[in-house]
């Protein structure tokens, strides 16, 4: 079997293994959400901070084209001068934990995507959304780390591979923008 082959069928693999009971879980989380008028923010590093505004994108834009009702979803992920203020300024542990504070209110959602699942600034934001009545969702892989557990709702994809797990977790992000524009479901 070629490289390419199979990365493809361990890729087929990862998503064969997603649970579609936990994927409506979360698209009802987003549904009522939406319908309540809350926040949604999305955050992570790396390949996952751009998964995270690529998400943000789908649903704030998205669904607000396809539904005529606007969707207050961001990634906390987007503002550079912002994170290394806060990373300079106290520590990089600390780059959402403070945007949490500022902008979370209780009943909002916060979507944490870390791939091992052990990104201390990731998990910091989400015991502190925790703490302020946020739902948490938390999207990882390998053995699911500290989020699967900190999270409220988590998605762990069952990869070993990085670059997997951030394919998994975009097209959950894509899964999760078609279920909340389709009126039938």
């Amino acid at each position: 079997m070629s490289l390419i082959q199979d990365y493809l069928k361990q890729l087929i693999e990862a998503l064969q293994a997603l649970s579609e009971e936990a994927i409506l879980e979360l698209v009802n989380i987003l549904k009522k959400a939406h319908i309540e008028g809350r926040q949604v923010f999305l955050l992570g590093n790396g390949g996952s901070a751009a998964n995270s505004t690529h998400i943000a994108e789908d649903l704030q834009k998205g669904v607000k084209e396809h539904t005529g009702r606007r969707f207050k979803v961001m990634s906390l992920a987007d503002s550079n001068p912002l994170i290394t203020a806060w990373a300079n300024d106290t520590s990089y542990e600390r780059i959402f934990v403070e945007q949490i504070e500022s902008l979370v209110e209780p009943g909002d959602v916060v979507i944490a995507i870390s791939g091992s699942g052990n990104s201390a600034n990731v998990l910091r934001a989400v015991e502190k959304a925790n703490e302020m009545g946020a739902v948490t969702i938390g999207l990882t892989g390998f053995d699911g780390g500290k989020l699967a557990q900190i999270a409220q709702k988590s998605i762990v994809v069952a990869s070993n591979n990085m670059q997997r797990i951030e394919d998994v977790h975009l097209i959950i992000g894509h899964v999760l923008y078609t279920c909340l524009i389709n009126p039938d479901l």
